[in-house]
């Protein structure tokens, strides 16, 4: 849910009426496999109670820039009732006074998640799935090579030495297909007990995170990695379904690229590696919400509708159909989410990704996106031989100074 590589907003809408319908409320989100799944709901889920309270929806699935979508309609006062709002821009909608409070009742909720959509003490979205990280590989490449499956007893330093030796024994095949930025690269830096923002609210690129990026940046070096960019790829994950690399550190959005591309691949997943000084995991939760337009005439239909796209009903019938993984712990025994299949093991592995030790939400603060520039910068930049460990940082914590200070 986090690829959107269609340029073009979607025209497809879908419309459930009820017999007597009292509001309409327009709802809106991002168009590819998501279509399926909220059509779905409404249709095969959701029908009868939006019936009974007199509620029809009418749906407008959007390709392209959802977010510029969103905005721009947020400021032309033609924005739908109820959207999509992904945690990495939240913030813009958030500090704007364009989201409706959440008044629902949210005790089954993941308190990580509501803790991401929490604005200065106020709930504006309600959770509609998520993603963390995990480490996906194939078996049969490192039952070529000999070598032993990733665990979830690896560290930083035996997931190394396994990537490295499968790229010996299949010099053909690497390790890793890694990229250089902070979606992926976060998860190492929190393991140490990094915080991206100190007590008073900066970032400082302490010894802590100088481990992690001397580890991540030395993959490469080290013979257990390559650059994606290097070998035609845009992500890990393409590398793995090609059976160019070994293992992808993605979340489960991977699996439905899996089935399309490579349905014959023999993978496994396991959790993400522990730091070898600190002994902990560290994890980014990616989380989308549903957020009611604080403009809409039918706000309170919308917060409903909200309620009924993430019920417990709806979201066990999502999480059965393999499409994504719930926002409510309660689902956490799911026999689904505990089945023997591949994809269902991934599933589980990246559900529990959500309690690991120092996890994060993909967003910050009032920084927003640019905050990772510096980062991904140097990460590259080392990569590239361009510069060494001391410049390449002592360039990012000067640029991220200039960033906090505006």
């Amino acid at each position: 849910m986090f690829i959107r590589m269609a340029a073009a907003f979607a025209t497809a809408a879908m419309v459930a009426w009820p017999a007597t319908c009292k509001e309409t409320v327009r709802i809106s989100g991002w168009g590819g496999s998501e279509v399926a799944i909220v059509n779905g709901l409404l249709t095969n889920v959701l029908a009868d109670k939006l019936s009974t309270a007199g509620i029809s929806v009418t749906y407008e699935p959007v390709d392209g820039d959802f977010s510029q979508f969103i905005l721009n309609g947020l400021s032309a006062g033609t924005a739908p009732d109820l959207f999509y709002t992904d945690i990495f821009w939240a913030r813009s909608i958030f500090s704007a006074g364009q989201a409706m409070p959440i008044n629902s009742d949210v005790s089954d909720f993941s308190p990580n998640l509501i803790e991401a959509f929490t604005y200065k003490g106020t709930l504006l979205s309600l959770p509609k799935d998520f993603n963390t990280l995990a480490v996906h590989f194939n078996k049969d490449i490192f039952d070529d090579a000999g070598v032993a499956y990733p665990s979830d007893d690896d560290t930083w330093a035996t997931l190394e030495q396994k990537l490295v030796a499968v790229h010996k024994a299949l010099p053909e095949v690497d390790g890793l297909c890694i990229v250089p930025e902070y979606a992926r690269f976060g998860a190492f830096a929190l393991a140490t007990g990094w915080q991206p923002f100190d007590v008073d609210g900066k970032t400082v690129f302490d010894d802590d995170f100088r481990r992690a990026f001397e580890f991540y940046t030395g993959l490469v070096k080290s013979g257990a990695a390559i650059m994606a960019a290097d070998v035609g790829q845009s992500w890990s994950g393409g590398c793995l379904a090609s059976e160019r690399a070994a293992i992808a550190i993605e979340g489960a959005w991977i699996l439905g690229v899996l089935r399309d591309s490579a349905p014959n691949l023999n993978f496994g997943t396991v959790r993400m590696p522990r730091d070898p000084i600190s002994g902990k995991r560290g994890n980014i939760v990616f989380t989308v919400g549903w957020t009611v337009n604080a403009g809409s005439r039918v706000a309170k239909a919308a917060q409903m509708v909200a309620e009924l796209l993430t019920s417990e009903e709806a979201q066990q019938w999502v999480l059965e159909q393999g499409l994504a993984l719930p926002s409510r712990k309660g689902l956490v025994d799911n026999v689904w989410l505990n089945g023997d299949q591949p994809e269902q093991k991934s599933s589980r592995v990246v559900f529990d990704g959500l309690s690991d030790d120092h996890v994060m939400p993909y967003f910050f603060g009032d920084i927003g996106g640019s905050w990772m520039q510096p980062i991904n910068a140097a990460i590259n930049s080392v990569m590239l031989g361009e510069t060494d460990v001391n410049s390449a940082l002592a360039a990012a914590q000067a640029r991220v100074d200039q960033l906090h200070a505006k």
